[in-house]
């Protein structure tokens, strides 16, 4: 940031954290989800669509290899969702690839002091290679899908996230693109933004929805912390 711009920031009421999602939210990591369970089902001699694919979105890795297993792949649960996470840490090895105006935010955030947290329900595993690509170690802390005992769209993670930082949900911003994400951010009494990515947001009390993280600035975080509902997509 500029000199200007960081006094602007101190200027601003800035929440006291913002928790993020991470698969789909700050990477475009969905799509190698959905490929690598199209791969696996279709090695049984399976169909998967891409709207199977969508229905996935946000879930719990268990509770996708349970769809999974349901679908007909005659594999446990565990040993689908194992196979899912070393495709997919397979291709974060190679790049992380971050949604436009992901880092951005992120740094500026870090150099305003507000701290952020990773909540995901995917393994720590693949938590631990975004936390690691992030310049100047932009996360507080991460919650992911093996620390908790509920999954989204449960409140456990967000609440968990909000009090490991030891701030107020109430004072947090989540950030999120599922609909299991966003009702896991409402019912912990965040502060909550929709980004739509894979699927649609639909308008909802107390919900901000934008196209993009490229819409979102720190005034805009710290409107939305005060109560403001930012709404982006309304007029598309």
């Amino acid at each position: 940031m500029t000199p200007s711009d960081s006094s602007n920031s101190e200027r601003l009421v800035l929440p006291d954290a913002v928790l993020w999602d991470m698969d789909g939210t700050l990477i475009a990591s969905e799509p190698y989800w959905m490929d690598a369970e199209r791969v696996l089902v279709e090695s049984f001699g399976l169909s998967w669509s891409h709207e199977d694919g969508l229905a996935m979105v946000g879930l719990p890795l268990i509770a996708a290899g349970e769809v999974i297993a349901a679908h007909g792949v005659p594999l446990p649960p565990q040993e689908i969702v194992d196979r899912l996470v070393s495709v997919v840490a397979d291709h974060l090895e190679q790049e992380v690839p971050w949604q436009p105006g992901a880092l951005r935010l992120l740094t500026e955030l870090h150099e305003a002091g507000v701290p952020s947290a990773l909540v995901t329900m995917s393994y720590r595993v693949l938590a631990e290679k975004i936390v690691a690509a992030v310049p100047g170690g932009g996360f507080a802390t991460m919650v992911c899908g093996d620390d908790v005992t509920h999954g989204k769209p449960h409140p456990e993670p967000y609440l968990m996230a909000a009090a490991r930082l030891g701030v107020d949900p109430a004072r947090c911003v989540a950030v999120e693109d599922s609909l299991p994400g966003l009702s896991s951010a409402l019912a912990a009494g965040t502060r909550t933004i929709g980004v739509e990515v894979m699927v649609p947001i639909p308008v909802a009390p107390k919900l901000s929805r934008v196209a993009s993280l490229e819409d979102l600035s720190l005034a805009d975080l710290a409107g939305v912390a005060s109560g403001q509902v930012l709404d982006l997509l309304s007029s598309r």
